[in-house]
């Protein structure tokens, strides 16, 4: 992970992303730099436009979150229906409970 945030940090600062900077960059933190995975991270990183890459990543928690429902039930949360969407994750989770029945891990072993 460190070598993802060495990069991170060069296009921060407006640095070329190369071999030298990378390991310039690696060795200042006293991370024990491995020549082949510099050049892997490198490679890959060649024709990724990284602030692209950036400004995806943050965006895909959010609609990862709204796309754990159906578009009616985030339109009812939003109009203030707070008590009655709670009521319905409540019956999910009471029926998640009844369907465990002794099934599972403790099956295997007695």
């Amino acid at each position: 992970m460190e070598y993802v945030y060495a990069a991170l940090i060069l296009n921060e600062t407006g640095e070329e992303i190369n071999e030298d900077n990378v390991t310039g960059v690696l060795e200042a933190a006293g991370v024990d730099v491995e020549e082949s995975r510099v050049k892997a991270l490198v490679a890959a990183l060649e024709d990724v436009d990284i602030e692209e890459a950036i400004e995806t990543a943050a965006a895909a928690p959010a609609a990862g979150a709204a796309s754990g429902g159906s578009a009616d039930e985030a339109e009812e949360a939003d109009d203030g229906d707070d008590e009655e969407a709670e009521a319905e994750e409540a019956d999910d989770d009471e029926d998640e409970d009844e369907g465990d029945g002794g099934e599972g891990l403790g099956e295997l072993f007695g």
